[in-house]
């Protein structure tokens, strides 16, 4: 058995980018978020704009990757889902509960819908509301899951992948046969597709009801994780081309950049060059990561365990933070700084000084039983052409 760490610190890293995205929208100047600082930067548009084109959709992949090594263990399908249902689906019921709610409530406050007092706030948050017009978002719904979406999401791309597995497996060899230009551009044919037939149409909504150009996209490079697997020349492929990936990334961007700002032709091409920089930069990112991240770091086990809970908390605790930090005008540095370090400090100190000791809380963030959390995704690397 060799231990594929380069697919757990790519893991811990593309969530790590989650992170820092969402601190970034506490700061960008002109995007709304559910609570914003005194101290915005237009500036910060185009980083967040490079990271926001391909960040979820290596979060997806990955997630692929994970089902995929998973399911090589030989578990049954229906045990499978069963297990993943518990550790999607009860994290979102618990985070939608007792972590997400303060986001909704310092966002109604900030915006005057509601008066202070957040005990009162989750007594009527409890209920379902009715709230005003825009008092936070989801609260059309009464409730919200905010930056959870991703659990349902995901828990749907894996059932579906469940039940589709006889039909999708078979096409994997032919995923993995891909080199060179036919690995750069064949991949991103389904995702130009979707973008001009189902962009306009479904705009990003994260209800999981009507957001069909997102589930086609994420579906997508989730089921090319599920398809990459551990085959050991596509990843040898993947690391050749990690430069070439990364100058097409850094070019496509280019051209994105071009169009938004010179607003010529801004449709069809401002999207297809969005879409050239997400599979590239995944490509870009798997072969580095390959190349350089596939060691035992002593703090592996550590990062592969802690992920989830991270996920689950930072965003609450962020706001948590803003909330705090906001009244005693500290500038627009030293509050994000603060902020960060805030968030840090509390997802460190929630998640190894309660979460990970206490098992009931463990699988309500997700984690498996105390005595299995230590070993890292693993498979058997098979034999070129395999």
């Amino acid at each position: 058995m060799q231990r594929r760490h380069d697919i757990d610190t790519l893991r811990f890293l593309a969530f790590g980018l989650v992170m820092v995205y969402h601190l970034g929208m506490a700061y960008v100047a002109d995007w709304p978020w559910h609570l914003k600082s005194a101290h915005t930067a237009e500036w910060l548009q185009w980083p967040m704009r490079a990271l926001n084109l391909w960040r979820l959709d290596l979060v997806f992949l990955v997630s692929g990757l994970a089902l995929g090594l998973l399911m090589r263990r030989e578990a049954p399908a229906r045990a499978l889902w069963r297990q993943r249902s518990a550790r999607l689906l009860l994290p979102l019921a618990f985070g939608m509960a007792v972590v997400v709610p303060y986001q909704a409530y310092a966002q109604a406050l900030a915006g005057g819908f509601i008066g202070p007092g957040f005990g009162a706030f989750l007594w009527r948050y409890a209920q379902g509301g009715p709230w005003p017009a825009g008092a936070f978002d989801g609260w059309q719904f009464g409730i919200t899951w905010n930056h959870l979406w991703f659990l349902p999401y995901l828990w749907a791309y894996t059932s579906v992948l469940l039940l589709a597995r006889r039909v999708l497996a078979p096409l994997a060899p032919r995923f993995q046969a891909l080199r060179g230009a036919g690995l750069m551009l064949l991949p991103l044919v389904p995702l130009m597709l979707w973008s001009l037939l189902l962009r306009r149409h479904f705009p990003p909504t994260h209800d999981l009801i009507n957001d069909w150009w997102m589930h086609a996209v994420y579906f997508t490079v989730f089921l090319y994780g599920w398809w990459i697997g551990t085959d050991a020349a596509l990843w040898r492929e993947l690391t050749r081309l990690r430069w070439w990936a990364l100058g097409g990334a850094v070019f496509a961007f280019g051209a994105h950049l071009g169009v938004r700002l010179g607003l010529t032709t801004p449709w069809p091409w401002v999207r297809l060059a969005a879409d050239a920089v997400s599979w590239w930069a995944i490509v870009a990112a798997l072969g580095f990561a390959h190349r350089h991240l596939n060691r035992p770091w002593p703090w592996l086990g550590w990062a592969r365990e802690s992920v989830y809970p991270w996920y689950v908390l930072h965003q609450t605790l962020i706001i948590v933070a803003l909330a705090w930090l906001m009244p005693l005008g500290l500038g627009p540095v030293a509050e994000p700084l603060l902020v960060l370090a805030l968030t840090v400090l509390g997802c460190w100190s929630i998640n190894d000084g309660l979460i990970r000791r206490v098992g009931w809380l463990r699988a309500c963030f997700g984690l498996a039983p105390a005595r299995t959390f230590s070993a890292p995704l693993q498979a058997q690397l098979p034999r070129q052409g395999q």
